[in-house]
């Protein structure tokens, strides 16, 4: 009976063995990519709900350009004096800092 246990007890010790370097590379790539790129999701979406007329963007597409007007899902970026441009809201990736 004895040995029954201890060939029961280390067919489990596998097992766990097995499973511990595929949990552990779960837990790797959650810290290194997901965490991060969830964070800089939210902080994106934080910029986006707080842009104000006034603004200097970046977009996607590289041009820069002040916020002129908003609707819902809509802004107008003035890009040079007489140009204006209506683009995505989702299309702003940054806004300018002061050295830009």
């Amino acid at each position: 009976m004895s040995t029954l246990a201890l060939l029961a007890a280390n067919g489990q010790g596998s097992t766990i063995g097995a499973l511990l370097p595929i949990v552990a590379i779960f837990l790797i790539f959650y810290f290194i990519v997901f965490r991060p790129q969830r964070k800089r999701q939210k902080a994106l979406q934080e910029m986006l709900k707080n842009l104000r007329n006034g603004d200097k963007v970046i977009t996607s597409g590289g041009i820069y350009g002040i916020v002129a007007g908003m609707k819902e899902d809509r802004v107008h970026l003035r890009i040079a004096d007489q140009v204006k441009i209506e683009i995505s809201r989702n299309a702003i990736v940054a806004k300018q800092t002061e050295d830009e």
